[in-house]
C-alpha cells in the first residue's frame, strides 16, 4: 500500500475514495467525480492509478438510456486483509476479513489460560492468533492490521489497556505487534461490537443508536449521528459501573452498589447458584451445587430457552433492572434504536419483554415512542466483525 500510505494529497484522494467505495460498494467515475467534488479527468487518472495498483476492480459497463455506457468501479477484495481478535474471560474469537468487510475465516471459542500472569497469558494470546494466521495461508505482507477488542477501560489512540495487560510502559498494542508481525490497534470490545453490529447487523439507516453488551459484565456503545462515539480517552460507556444499588457486593472495579453487580451475566449466574443452595430446582441445581465455576452463562441461557422457571425469573430480573437504566439512557439520548447484545442477548423475549416494561415505566412516553428496542443479530460475532472492520478504519486513519 505505498501510494496509500503517503501523506500526499493524491493519497488522501485514494482514501476519500476507498471510503466511498466501503459505503457505496460500486460507482461510476461521474458519480465519484461528483461525490469528491473533483474533475473526472482527475478522478479518472487516480482511478486508474488504484487499479494498477490492485485497490480497485473494474467492473463492466452499465446500460446507459444515451451516449456511452459509464464503466463501473468497486474495492478489489484480495487487495489487502485485516485480523479481528476479541479476547473474552477464558477464550478468544478470531476472524479474517478481505478489503470489501467480507469474512473469509473465522474461529471462535479458542480457549487459553486465563489463570497465568498477564505476561505469559499475553503471550499464549498471541501464539494462538500467530496459529490463526498461518492456517489461513494469507502472507502476511497482505495483512495490513489487526484491531484487538478488550473489555474495560482501552484508548484506542495511544494503545493502551488500562484493564488488562497493563504491566508494561509498552503500549499493549505495541506489544502485540512485536509478537504477530503486524501492525495492531486495539479498542473497547462494547465499541467493536456496536461498530459490527452499525455496518453488517440490525442497524438499517438509524442514525442515533444505544448498544447494551449484556455479557459477563455490561458495557454501553453510543452512536451519535452515524458515529461510534469513544469520549476523550476512549472510555466512554462504563454503564455497568454506575452506582445503582445499595447493596454490598463487591465490583471488580474495587466499588460497591455498580449497576453490573446485579445487571450481567456474572450476577446471573451468581443469583442461580444462591436460589440453587437456598433449595430452588433448576435444570441446572446437580451441576451448580455440586461445581459451579464449571457451569456457563451460556449454559443458563440455553437453560431459559428451555424454560427453566427459576432461570426465566432471574433474568427477567436483570430485564427489570437494565430497563430502568435503559429508560434513563432513552430520556438522555433520544435514540431511534436500543441493541441489546451480548451473551445474555441469547435470551431473546424472555429478556426483550421485562426491559421494555421498565422502559415504559421509567421513561417519558414522548421520548421513548421515538425508540426501537430489539436484540443483536449478529449474536456472538458482533465482536469480532466489528474489530475486523475497526481495523480497516484505522489503517485509513492513519494516512
Amino acid at each position: 500500500m505505498s501510494e496509500i500510505e503517503k501523506g500526499s494529497k493524491n493519497a488522501l484522494v485514494k482514501k476519500s475514495i476507498i471510503k466511498y467505495y466501503i459505503n457505496n460498494v460500486t460507482s461510476t467515475i461521474p458519480e465519484l467525480s461528483k461525490e469528491l467534488n473533483l474533475s473526472i479527468p482527475t478522478v479518472t487518472r487516480i482511478v486508474n492509478e488504484m487499479c494498477e495498483e490492485g485497490f480497485i476492480n473494474y467492473h463492466g459497463k452499465i446500460d446507459s438510456k444515451g451516449g456511452r455506457r459509464p464503466s463501473v468501479y468497486g474495492l478489489a477484495p484480495a487487495s489487502g486483509y485485516f485480523i479481528g481478535i476479541e479476547i473474552k474471560r477464558q477464550h478468544i474469537n478470531i476472524a479474517l476479513s478481505n478489503f470489501v468487510g467480507e469474512i473469509i475465516a473465522q474461529e471462535f471459542h479458542i480457549p487459553y489460560d486465563s489463570t497465568k500472569e498477564p505476561h505469559a497469558m499475553l503471550d499464549e494470546i498471541c501464539s494462538l492468533i500467530n496459529d490463526f494466521i498461518d492456517g489461513c495461508e494469507i502472507p502476511r505482507q497482505n495483512l495490513l492490521n489487526a484491531c484487538v477488542a478488550i473489555s474495560g477501560r482501552v484508548n484506542p489512540a495511544s494503545g493502551y489497556s488500562f484493564s488488562s495487560f497493563n504491566f508494561s510502559e509498552t503500549p499493549v498494542s505495541e506489544m502485540m505487534s512485536d509478537r504477530i508481525g503486524i501492525p495492531v490497534t486495539v479498542d473497547n470490545d462494547t465499541r467493536a461490537m456496536t461498530y459490527g453490529e452499525l455496518m453488517r447487523g440490525c442497524i438499517i439507516g438509524e442514525r442515533h443508536i444505544l448498544y447494551i453488551n449484556l455479557g459477563w459484565g455490561l458495557g454501553l456503545g453510543i452512536v451519535i449521528n452515524g458515529v461510534v462515539y469513544g469520549g476523550k480517552s476512549g472510555f466512554a460507556g462504563e454503564l455497568g459501573h454506575v452506582n445503582a444499588f445499595d447493596n454490598e457486593e463487591m465490583c471488580h472495579c474495587g466499588k460497591k452498589g455498580c449497576l453490573e453487580t446485579e445487571v450481567s451475566g456474572m450476577a446471573l449466574h451468581r443469583e442461580l447458584l444462591k436460589e440453587v443452595r437456598a433449595g430452588k430446582s433448576s435444570i441446572l441445581s446437580a451441576r451448580m451445587m455440586d461445581n459451579p465455576d464449571d457451569v456457563a452463562v451460556s449454559e443458563i441461557v440455553d437453560a431459559i430457552n428451555s424454560d427453566d422457571s427459576l432461570c426465566i425469573e432471574l433474568i427477567e430480573d436483570i430485564g427489570q433492572k437494565l430497563g430502568k437504566q435503559v429508560a434513563a439512557l432513552i430520556n438522555i439520548f433520544n435514540p431511534e434504536l436500543v441493541v441489546i447484545g451480548g451473551l445474555l442477548a441469547g435470551a431473546q423475549e424472555y429478556l426483550l419483554q421485562p426491559v421494555r416494561q421498565a422502559v415504559r415505566k421509567y421513561s417519558l412516553s414522548l421520548v421513548n415512542r421515538d425508540s426501537k428496542i430489539v436484540c443483536s443479530k449478529l449474536g456472538e460475532k458482533a465482536g469480532v466483525i466489528g474489530a475486523c472492520l475497526l481495523a480497516r478504519n484505522q489503517m485509513l486513519e492513519q494516512v
